[in-house]
């Protein structure tokens, strides 16, 4: 059975392809798992799915986190702590490569904006949680995510080069 791409997946995974695989050693299935990530996100409503008791976007990142909790927090079971975790991964994976205008440069500041550092440490440790979820269905993608949540800040810096790519593409005149 095919399944249906998304018509901006082939845009998406040759940047992503150039900046992982060209320069950075990253390997095809994290480039393809990069790529589908970022049409998911391209989607309206997509960014910001994760949502509170009241239907409300949950935008901060220690909500995202409490969310994530089948003990201490919201998720009604580990299951949906996975994907909720799975989802974090990605979202600060995607905010820290993406939008460096969404991140806060300096620790000691008031503003609600997570840190480069904040965003490192609970990506890495989303996609951790999501590696340990390595039988039956979930088996066959753990590893995907084991090494996502080893490689965090390549992936980032990935994304990074990627977006730069991104804005030549659509700015030629800006170009030197």
């Amino acid at each position: 059975m095919q399944t249906e791409t998304h018509p901006l997946e082939p845009y998406f995974h040759d940047a992503v392809r150039s900046s992982y695989e060209g320069r950075l050693g990253l390997d095809s299935e994290i480039t393809s798992y990069v790529a589908r990530m970022l049409c998911d996100f391209s989607e309206a409503g997509n960014l910001f799915r994760l949502r509170d008791g009241n239907g409300q976007p949950i935008e901060a990142l220690s909500a995202m986190v409490r969310a994530a909790d089948p003990i201490y927090g919201t998720a009604p079971s580990f299951i949906a702590e996975r994907a909720v975790r799975k989802y974090i991964g990605d979202y600060t994976l995607f905010l820290a490569g993406m939008c460096p205008e969404a991140v806060e440069l300096e620790t000691k500041s008031k503003s609600c904006r997570p840190t480069l550092a904040e965003l490192i440490k609970i990506g890495k440790e989303s996609y951790y949680v999501v590696s340990q979820f390595n039988v039956f269905e979930y088996e066959h993608e753990a590893h995907l995510f084991g090494r996502l949540s080893d490689m965090f800040e390549r992936a980032v810096l990935g994304l990074a080069l990627a977006r730069r790519e991104f804005w030549r593409t659509v700015n030629p005149a800006t170009q030197s």
